[in-house]
């Protein structure tokens, strides 16, 4: 049976006859269908019938619709209006800008707009960095994708990707109290996107990019990082990479391993798979190997592109040349960024004792959890209905509000490995367990801590232009 979830939810508006066992004909219809039924609600009486609100969820769009033709084929109910309850929550986009200040007298118009702002104006183009204390710049991050790579949709091109670009400012706003913007270009030519980026900059204090396709990804992220003078972070990187070593660091805890000693798979050598590598690396792992799908990277492989030879070159100490199912016979750690049936049950079943595995594929994990469940110490996936999300919201409020706070001119390997290190201590070790290795993403206490984590991060690496603030929340500033 399909998993059934909230994302393919809908309410049916229907009218019963107002007689005994009608609602029940309508729950056993919708059970039949393989539906679960949600909220019901009263609507109105009306004579010998009533008109009720049901929620249902479903696995996917067909099995919605195939519910409600279920109900619409009872005898005694009518289905006056089906609302798919995701749709409804983006009509008209998920955010919009609100005024901080009031604007109900001349005088406050003339001090926020003319004549009194050019003397903002004025100040500003006196001195540049005063920006940052007189307009939004200092906690606004523009979240720039072209559409390449969107979720598991692959190339949908900019103007489908704008609600995923939306949530992503919903989400800055709600965890790091940061004011982000979507922005969507129309251009998926790396020097027109650099060209816009670094034109937008003045008014931002951050870039976050987003659903960019690998390679191109690569380039435009160091190139950007080179030529501006705030962060710049490609979130499907660097958001995957810092969760995941956040969850590694308690997984080893649980099983009573160290980093530099043990050795890891790693499925998936695109954006995630390679900033994952980089941020084991820098937090001290020594054995690391990269599998695409031809099998494994190694060093002197024919025909690698740029980016996975630079991989090949850093990691697989051992120049191990086989496939990945057979690079995880010993192997303590597995990491997938991959596709579903990157690896086998029989491969995972082949690690050494106390493995670790991160299916991280979603919705599809690369193995199913429930075939190694009896076979590994820890298990951790992308998704919300399985113990231990991998999920990028514990990581990017934070990094920004902690780099936005001291004015971080870049953000540094130290600064990310300092995020990943810090969501980790949310759980305290007591707390720790197989099936809790890294916080809920509703855990409050975990963006003040990493922002906390990176502005230090950020004075140790000389990239601070700002001291820390005393407040670690986004009231209190």
């Amino acid at each position: 049976m399909a998993h059934l979830s909230p994302s393919f939810s809908a309410t049916l508006r229907v009218r019963l006859e107002d007689k005994p066992g009608s609602f029940a004909r309508l729950a056993g219809a919708i059970g039949a269908a393989g539906g679960l039924l949600g909220a019901i609600d009263l609507v109105r009486v009306e004579g010998t019938s009533k008109v009720r609100d049901v929620t249902v969820s479903a696995g996917d769009e067909d099995h919605l619709h195939r519910i409600a033709e279920a109900v619409r084929a009872l005898d005694g109910v009518e289905v006056l209006r089906l609302s798919d309850r995701t749709f409804l929550m983006h009509l008209g986009g998920k955010i919009e800008i609100q005024s901080k200040i009031p604007l109900k007298t001349r005088d406050d118009l003339s001090m926020a707009y003319t004549p009194g702002v050019a003397r903002i104006s004025s100040a500003i183009a006196d001195d540049r960095d005063s920006a940052w204390n007189l307009t939004i710049k200092q906690n606004t991050v523009a979240v720039v994708s072209d559409g390449t790579a969107v979720l598991g949709l692959g190339n949908i091109g900019p103007e489908a990707a704008m609600p995923v670009m939306e949530g992503k400012a919903l989400l800055f706003k709600e965890f790091g109290g940061i004011d982000a913007w979507p922005i969507c270009l129309a251009t998926t030519d790396p020097d027109e996107i650099v060209a816009v980026c670094t034109a937008l900059a003045p008014g931002f204090g951050g870039i976050n990019l987003e659903d960019i396709s690998a390679p191109r990804c690569f380039e435009i992220e160091s190139r950007l990082d080179a030529a501006l003078d705030i962060p710049v972070f490609h979130d499907d990187q660097h958001g995957t990479a810092i969760v995941a070593l956040a969850a590694l660091v308690n997984a080893l805890e649980v099983v009573g391993k160290r980093l530099e000693d043990v050795s890891v798979v790693v499925t998936g050598v695109g954006a995630a798979g390679v900033a994952t590598t980089e941020a084991l690396l820098a937090a001290g792992a020594r054995k690391i190997v990269g599998c695409d799908h031809e099998g494994t990277l190694y060093e002197g492989r024919p025909n690698l592109p740029p980016h996975k030879a630079a991989y090949a070159a850093r990691t697989n100490p051992d120049r191990l040349a086989c496939t990945s199912d057979e690079a995880l016979a010993g192997a303590d750690v597995y990491i997938g960024l991959s596709v579903p049936g990157a690896v086998s049950a029989e491969g995972i079943r082949s690690m050494a004792g106390g493995a670790i595995v991160f299916a991280m594929a979603n919705p599809t994990p690369e193995v199913d959890p429930e075939a190694i469940h009896d076979a590994v110490a820890v298990v951790a996936t992308g998704r919300s209905d399985y113990p231990n999300q991998i999920n990028n919201v514990l990581a990017f409020p934070g990094v920004f509000r902690g780099a936005l706070d001291v004015r971080a001119s870049t953000i540094t390997p130290e600064m990310k490995v300092a995020a990943a290190r810090a969501i980790a201590s949310v759980i305290p070790k007591d707390e720790l367990g197989p099936e809790y290795v890294i916080p809920s993403v509703f855990n409050r206490d975990v963006t003040p801590r990493v922002a906390e984590a990176v502005a230090e991060a950020a004075e140790q690496a000389g990239v601070a232009r700002h001291p820390r603030p005393h407040a670690s929340s986004p009231e209190e500033r």
